[in-house]
């Protein structure tokens, strides 16, 4: 998925490479912050059930992107489950990636997501994966045609948290419902979009 912005004539353009999983929040950072010189592309949501797909998807994008002029480029996306290599391209490439571990993180702050000590038996929702749950857990998981299966995948985690991007009622019963099938406690906390704000105005 691609969406361009209007291109500044004062700025020299951005190539921001995002996971489409956070799409609709890139796109209202640079909505907010006036950003018309970024050129957002976004790579598959569902490549984050295969990790292994990220890195050398990026590395094309960012090769794509020089050979269409583009000098800057950013990477917006945290480690994802890449277990490093993600970060190995960037320095290959000669570019940056947003901090983190994974998006949980940097919506949250990454430097407070690293004190919540008491979560670490949670399962975490964004408004991504509160919107797209059937899609991204349930039914990768086999869940509804095999319900036992629940307790061996989820039998670890205490609680479910919601973290909330932008304040809206119906994602939330969506996440309620969602930690009621998975038979977790739910919780609530609204982070708005976090250091990614901070990460894509810097870039």
């Amino acid at each position: 998925m691609r969406t361009k912005s209007n291109t500044s004539t004062e700025i020299s353009p951005v190539r921001v490479i995002g996971c489409g999983a956070i799409a609709r929040e890139i796109l209202a950072v640079c909505k907010v912050s006036k950003l018309d010189h970024v050129d957002l592309i976004c790579l598959p949501a569902i490549w984050h059930n295969h990790p292994d797909r990220i890195a050398p998807g990026v590395r094309e994008a960012v090769q794509q992107a020089r050979a269409e002029g583009f000098e800057r480029v950013y990477v917006a996306y945290a480690d994802c489950g890449t277990g490093g290599a993600l970060d190995r391209v960037c320095r290959e490439e000669g570019v940056e990636r947003i901090a983190g571990p994974h998006c949980y993180s940097f919506f949250a702050g990454n430097e407070a997501f690293a004190g919540w000590e008491d979560d670490l038996d949670a399962f975490f929702l964004t408004d991504f994966l509160a919107r797209q749950f059937d899609a991204f857990v349930t039914e990768p998981l086999g869940l509804r045609k095999h319900p036992e299966l629940r307790d061996m995948y989820f039998g670890n985690y205490r609680k479910l948290i919601y973290l909330s991007q932008m304040e809206d009622p119906a994602l939330q019963e969506k996440a309620k419902k969602a930690a009621e099938f998975l038979g977790l406690q739910y919780e609530y906390r609204f982070t708005g979009y976090g250091d990614l704000a901070t990460a894509i105005n810097e870039a």
